[in-house]
C-alpha cells in the first residue's frame, strides 16, 4: 500500500498522526480505530478498499504516534469530534466523506454523526461494535423496565468499564501486556491464529482508558436525544464479547436511513474478517450513490 504520513496540530495543541492511502480524486473514506488499538488495525481492510477510495486514517489522541493529553477532560466526546473536524479540514478541505469506525472509534464518531454541523459533510456512517453512548443509555433504561435479562446481559459484558474508572490500577494493568500476550487474547476471541499484532499495546491501553473516564458516567447519567444526519450501517458481530448485538435494535428510532448486517465474528472482525467488513462497507457506500 502506498501511504503518506502527515501531522495535524489541533486547536488544543495536540499532534495527531494521519495517514492517507490511494488516489486523492477517489471518493473519500475516513476510518477511525477503537480501543486499545491504533490506526494500523485497519491495514487489511484498507488493502481491500484502497483501489476505489482515498482513505484517511489517524491515531486517536493518546494512541499510536499521536500525542497524549494530560487531562481526562481532553478526551471528551466533544473534543474528539473536533479532532475529526480539524483532521478532515486539513487533509480534505471542503470535501465530503464516508465514515467507518470500530469500537471506541465508533462511540466517538456518533458525536459527529449526530451533530448538525456535519450535515452534508459526512455522507454515510458504518458503525462496528461501538454504540452511541446516549442511545445506549436510553436502551439500558428501557431494558431495565421491560427485559431485565437483556439489561444484565449487557451489564455483564461491560464489567471492564467499571474497572477503567479506577485511576491508578486500571492503567497499570497494561504494563503486564506485550504484543504477543495481547495477540493471544485477540486470537482466542476471534478463533484464528497469527492475526496482526499491536506493538504499541501498552501505550494504547494505558492512555486510552481516559476515553472511558471522560465520557461514560456523564453520558449514561444524562443521555441526550441524538439523531443521525446521514445514512447509517451497523455491522453487528454476532459473538461480540463486549457489545450486545441487541444494542442496535432501537437504532431506527435515531436513524432515518438504516441498514443492519450480521457477521459471525467476535469483537475484532476488522482483523479476522477484513474482506467481509470491506465488502459491506463498499456495498453500503455504493447504495448512497
Amino acid at each position: 500500500m502506498e501511504t503518506q504520513t502527515q501531522w495535524v496540530a489541533t486547536s488544543d495543541q495536540q499532534r495527531l498522526a494521519v495517514r492517507t492511502f490511494g488516489i486523492t480524486t477517489n471518493p473519500v473514506l475516513v476510518l477511525v480505530h477503537g480501543y486499545p488499538d491504533h490506526q494500523e488495525v485497519w491495514k487489511d481492510v484498507i488493502g481491500h478498499l484502497e483501489q476505489d477510495y482515498f482513505i484517511v486514517t489517524y491515531d486517536v489522541r493518546g494512541a499510536g504516534e499521536s500525542s497524549v493529553p494530560k487531562c481526562v477532560s481532553d478526551f471528551r466526546l466533544e473534543r474528539l469530534s473536533k479532532d475529526l473536524e480539524e483532521i478532515t479540514n486539513a487533509i480534505i478541505p471542503g470535501r465530503a466523506f464516508h465514515l467507518v469506525a470500530h469500537d471506541w472509534g465508533s462511540i466517538q464518531s456518533w458525536e459527529s454523526v449526530t451533530d448538525p454541523r456535519f450535515e452534508g459533510r459526512i455522507l454515510s456512517f458504518t458503525t462496528i461494535s461501538g454504540p452511541c453512548l446516549d442511545h445506549a443509555a436510553f436502551w439500558m433504561r428501557n431494558q431495565f423496565k421491560q427485559n431485565k435479562s437483556r439489561f444484565f446481559k449487557q451489564l455483564s459484558k461491560s464489567w471492564y468499564i467499571v474497572a477503567f474508572q479506577l485511576p491508578g490500577l486500571a492503567p497499570a494493568v497494561w504494563n503486564f501486556f506485550d504484543a504477543e500476550r495481547w495477540g493471544r487474547v485477540v486470537n482466542q476471541l476471534e478463533r484464528k491464529h497469527d492475526l496482526p499484532l499491536n506493538h504499541n499495546i501498552v501505550k494504547d491501553g494505558k492512555y486510552g482508558i481516559k476515553l472511558y473516564r471522560a465520557n461514560f458516567i456523564p453520558r449514561l447519567l444524562k443521555p441526550r436525544e441524538r439523531y443521525a444526519i446521514c445514512p447509517v450501517q451497523a455491522i453487528v458481530l454476532k459473538y461480540d464479547n463486549f457489545v450486545s448485538p441487541e444494542l442496535v435494535d432501537e437504532l431506527p428510532k435515531w436513524v432515518r436511513n438504516f441498514r443492519k448486517v450480521v457477521l459471525n465474528a467476535n469483537h475484532w472482525a476488522i482483523l479476522s474478517q477484513p474482506d467481509l467488513v470491506a465488502q459491506h462497507i463498499r456495498e453500503f457506500i455504493q447504495q448512497q450513490s
